[in-house]
């Protein structure tokens, strides 16, 4: 009976061992029994190829510079405005201009006059022409609304206005005179050497003479 007792007290610890080989690691997962190759080593023994240490940059490279500010970029600000083409552009005066009349209606002793920018810069022609016959006192009557001097005539080098003077209908009242003067209208005092042209036989009407203010073509003076 003991010896019965003692082979099966032996066969049990055969079956337990047997099962602690191929039962669960103390992870959890299942011991597969295979040997966890040593570093530098595939799976089937071969040692692997170390993997090539990464390239240190270039000595030689350098970083690209930061791009510039476009040269075609905008102005802005108060430097703007000394750029615009009429930022310094001042009335004309007898000093800038040429000037002539021609008749252009005997009846109504109308004629054409007209400057002519002779300096190297723009020049504008304010309002109406200041006219004065001969020996009479006095100056035309103007005739028409001249533009503000924001939208005044802009005449360039070589660049001409025109106006329109009417002496009037020879009504007997008038005077005849053979030459007129002219000045400009600077909206200041300055002074000025008066511009003169012949006039032969026009009639100055005490009440009926006019001048137009300056346009940029012959036609429209005559006509206003």
């Amino acid at each position: 009976m003991s010896t019965v007792r003692t082979a099966a007290v032996v066969l049990a610890a055969v079956s337990a061992f047997a099962l602690s080989a191929c039962g669960p690691s103390e992870d959890g997962a299942a011991d597969t029994g295979s040997a966890t190759p040593p570093p530098g080593a595939t799976a089937s023994g071969t040692p692997s190829t170390p993997a090539a240490p990464p390239k240190a940059p270039s000595a030689s490279s350098t970083p690209p510079a930061p791009s510039a500010p476009s040269a075609s970029a905008p102005a802005s600000g108060p430097s703007a405005s000394a750029t615009d083409a009429d930022y310094d552009v001042f009335p004309c005066s007898t000093y800038d201009v040429t000037f002539s009349a021609h008749l252009a209606e005997p009846t109504t002793s109308s004629y054409l006059l007209k400057i002519t920018n002779k300096s190297g810069k723009a020049c504008r022609a304010l309002g109406h022409p200041v006219v004065t016959f001969g020996d009479l006192d006095g100056q035309a009557t103007q005739r028409g609304e001249a533009p503000g001097i924001e939208d005044a005539l802009r005449l360039g080098p070589g660049e001409s206005a025109y106006a329109g003077l009417l002496g009037g209908a020879h009504d007997g009242t008038g005077k005849t005179v053979g030459s007129i003067a002219l000045t400009m209208d600077t909206e200041s005092d300055l002074e000025q050497k008066p511009l003169t042209a012949s006039t032969p036989g026009l009639y100055v009407s005490p009440t009926a003479n006019s001048v137009t203010p300056w346009v940029d073509n012959a036609e429209d003076a005559l006509s206003l």
